[in-house]
């Protein structure tokens, strides 16, 4: 996965760095549950967040998708379906398109593929976290949230390995547990949060570097 999959820009572009923030990209995956529990986490950020956000929601491959224009309705951030070669940005969430994987690029543009499926899944949490590793490293802050399978459980842990922090919403609060039980199962988590918390510890993290 990790040479079929990595970004496009190549090792040697310079990821983009933002004024303000101590992590520049927040990656969060979600499957079944997971528009409720992405609407929750994406309501609680403010306008002024100083990160850009990419979001992985497996959905039905071939109906159009109406999940950003759902979120936006429910944030102060904007939202916007990826399209190839945004440029990330600041207090921007960007989300996969159905049947597309999503890549995030070295020099901080956005990469959609029609590669084949990893797990059965297109997109996959898995490259997305792979590419955000890839070119983001320890400025990257990944985060599983409500679903069945395991996807994420692999990306995460280049994301670890990278220096880039990790958060699984717990089983408690997620309506479907196999995602984030499976990420938690990794070892690769730094932190277990019920889905109130999560909003507030990417905020003091993104700002202060610190939960």
């Amino acid at each position: 996965m990790e040479q079929e999959h990595r970004s496009e820009a190549g090792p040697r572009a310079e990821p983009r760095r933002f004024d303000g923030a101590a992590f520049d990209v927040v990656a969060i995956i979600a499957s079944a549950g997971g528009v409720t529990a992405i609407r929750s986490v994406l309501s609680m950020l403010p306008a002024d967040f100083p990160a850009s956000i990419v979001v992985v929601q497996h959905l039905a491959p071939h109906h159009r998708s109406m999940l950003a224009e759902i979120l936006g309705r429910q944030t102060e951030l904007v939202v916007k379906q990826a399209e190839k070669g945004d440029r990330l940005e600041p207090g921007v969430a960007y989300i996969a398109p159905p049947d597309l994987h999503l890549l995030v690029n070295a020099d901080g543009t956005v990469s959609l593929s029609r590669a084949e499926q990893v797990h059965h899944l297109r997109p996959s949490g898995d490259v997305l976290f792979q590419s955000v590793a890839d070119s983001y490293g320890a400025r990257a802050i990944a985060v599983v949230l409500t679903g069945t399978g395991r996807d994420g459980s692999v990306g995460l842990l280049s994301i670890k390995r990278a220096g880039g922090m990790v958060i699984a919403q717990d089983e408690a609060t997620a309506e479907f547990g196999g995602m984030p039980g499976a990420a938690i199962r990794t070892l690769g988590v730094d932190m277990v949060l019920p889905l109130n918390e999560i909003a507030p510890a990417l905020i003091a993290m993104v700002r202060e570097g610190k939960p």
